[in-house]
Parts: C-alpha cells; sequence; structure tokens
C-alpha cells in the first residue's frame, strides 16, 4: 500500500452499529437455516471477547435463545472475578447462565498433577502451596530465540525463575491445555442437550496467530468475530453496552496459579500495538513506518513482523481439520 497516509490506530476504526447489524444477520442465517438450531451455548469468562460474542448472539437470536457458561477451576487467578463479572453481563444481557466449576473434572484428568510433575523437573522443590506461570522474553528486546521460563512463588513469598528444558515446557503447555478443552467438553454438553450450537470467542489476533487450544478454545460450530482485531473487539462491545467494568478489564490468560499478561506468554506488543503491527503487515507496510506510530525502531518491527509469520506457520496446523488419505465419495 502506499504510505502516504499517516499510520496511526484510526485505521482500525469500525463503524460499530453497522458490523453489529452484519454479524447478527448471518448468526441468524447460520444458526437458523443452516445449521437448523435452536440457539447458542458461550462460555463467558469475564473478558472482553466472549462478552461481545454473547451481545452479538443476544442481540441477533433473543436472550432466551442464549445459553451462558461460567467454567471456573480452582487454579484460576482471577475465578471469583470472572464468575462476578459473567453474572453482571448475563444479568444485563437477560441471558440464562449456568456455573459449571471443571477443578474435579481436571483433577481426575489429572491436570494439576502432571502440570506439578513438569515444574519439578527444573524447581525440584515445587509443591503444594506454590503457584506459578510461564512466561517467554519479549521480542521486541531480544533477536535471539526465544526459550520459555517458569516463575514459581514458595507459600512463603520466595520467588524462582528458572529457564524451561523443552521437555518440562511442552509438559506444562500439554497439561494446562486440559482446561480449556474440558471447558470445551462442558459446552458441547449443554449444546447436545439444548439442540444448541457453540459460539467460540477468538479475536482476529488470536485466531490469526494460533493463540488457542486445539480441541479446546479453538473448537467451535461458529465464530462471529474471528475476523475483528482486538481493538475493534473492545469498540463494539463498548457499544453493545458490555458492562464498564468488563470493557476496561486488561485481557489476560487466566490459566495459570499467577497473573499473567498475554504478551508474557504469547504476544509481543499489547493488544492494540499488535493489532496495528498486524494490519500493517497484512498490508505491506514497511516495519520502519508502523515502528514510527508505534515508538519502535525499525529493527524491533521488523522482529514483530517475523514473530507474525512464525506464529502463522504454528497456527496452520491448529486451523487444519483432519487429513483423509484418500476423499469420501459423496461427501463432497
Amino acid at each position: 500500500m502506499s504510505t502516504d497516509s499517516k499510520i496511526s490506530f484510526d485505521l482500525l476504526k469500525i463503524d460499530c452499529e453497522k458490523v453489529a447489524l452484519d454479524i447478527e444477520a448471518k448468526l441468524r442465517r447460520i444458526v437458523f437455516k443452516r445449521f437448523r438450531k435452536k440457539g447458542v451455548v458461550v462460555g463467558i469468562s469475564g473478558g472482553i471477547d466472549s462478552s461481545c460474542v454473547a451481545a452479538l448472539c443476544a442481540r441477533a437470536l433473543g436472550p432466551e435463545r442464549v445459553q451462558g457458561l461460567l467454567m471456573p477451576e480452582g487454579d484460576s487467578t482471577a475465578s471469583e472475578e470472572s464468575t462476578q463479572l459473567g453474572k453482571l453481563l448475563a444479568e444485563r444481557l437477560g441471558v440464562a447462565v449456568i456455573t459449571e466449576d471443571i477443578t474435579a473434572a481436571l483433577e481426575g484428568a489429572g491436570c494439576y498433577r502432571r502440570r506439578d510433575e513438569a515444574v519439578r523437573a527444573v524447581i525440584p522443590e515445587y509443591g503444594s502451596g506454590w503457584k506459578s506461570k510461564i512466561v517467554l522474553p519479549s521480542v521486541v528486546d531480544t533477536d535471539q530465540y526465544r526459550i520459555f521460563s517458569v516463575v514459581a512463588v514458595s507459600p512463603e513469598g520466595k520467588e524462582i525463575k528458572t529457564r524451561l528444558s523443552p521437555a518440562a515446557s511442552l509438559g506444562i503447555v500439554a497439561a494446562t491445555n486440559f482446561k480449556q478443552r474440558v471447558r470445551k467438553m462442558m459446552e458441547y454438553y449443554h449444546a447436545d442437550r439444548l439442540n444448541y450450537v457453540v459460539a467460540g470467542t477468538p479475536n482476529r489476533l488470536e485466531y490469526d496467530q494460533g493463540f488457542f487450544v486445539k480441541g479446546g478454545d479453538g473448537l467451535a460450530d461458529l465464530k462471529p468475530i474471528a475476523h475483528l482485531y482486538k481493538s475493534q473487539v473492545y469498540a463494539l462491545a463498548e457499544h453493545l453496552g458490555v458492562p464498564q467494568e468488563i470493557c476496561c478489564r486488561p485481557p489476560t490468560t487466566d490459566t495459570y496459579s499467577l497473573p499473567q499478561t498475554q504478551e508474557e506468554f504469547y504476544f509481543s506488543l499489547p493488544y492494540d500495538k499488535m493489532d496495528l503491527c498486524l494490519w500493517a503487515k497484512n498490508h505491506d507496510v514497511p516495519a520502519g513506518d508502523v515502528g514510527e506510530a508505534l515508538g519502535l525502531t525499525e529493527e524491533q518491527t521488523e522482529r514483530v513482523y517475523r514473530d507474525i509469520e512464525g506464529k502463522r506457520r504454528v497456527a496452520s496446523y491448529l486451523h487444519a481439520g483432519p487429513v483423509l488419505i484418500e476423499p469420501i465419495e459423496g461427501l463432497g
């Protein structure tokens, strides 16, 4: 694209009412005509994405055709706040909500035990009462190969940070992925029970960059906001009347027992800057031009561009459906 016009966050502005009406019309067509279902199940996390999807579904189908699910678990750092915000949203929208505590299911699957065993591979004293999270160094600060570290805090407040071995890193991620998969299992239970579909909640940044679990939060019958950048989702949610307590809440993973931001775990930059970088890369904007708008050097922006491409390569597997060795006659 031509770079004569100034690169700024204004490029991501949308006509919220027009966008909402378009999504709502497509939701009605998909749910009622294509899938011939009666309504939609939405897993509500207290975050902006699921709240926006729930609000769109309530407007499109009627609140009586939306089943909200709150699914706290014992390891969540913000489960009480998330549950309260989810109930506040449901009350505001007039949708029914069910709370399903998934702690017992996770314990039965060995989620916490397997995670702890992986952490102990690098921190032998890690045990009962400890809390942890995994973090990546910022791509903006280093051009070296980035390796996950675990941050652990003892019951007495002692903090240990150490790099993870490949096996420990994979073990921790594999164990914590149980959380997203159990939640999705619960969503489909209620969808089957009600003859509903399951609505996914990824925004464009997450969908493009593979920030989801295959068979977990990546699984859904429809994904109403996957084409919208996260900053656009915030604007749309506010337009739809999502409570300010949710609209002002910073995005987190809410997966580990220590508080964790999305950029600590996955993204190179805060979501608004990542949105503009992704938009710029999609529109062939030179790194130096978008870097100037973000307060980054050209070299730093090039690192973010390379990180986007690297994550897209990973996401290609996450997006892929089952591969058939031979085509099946009669199924198209």
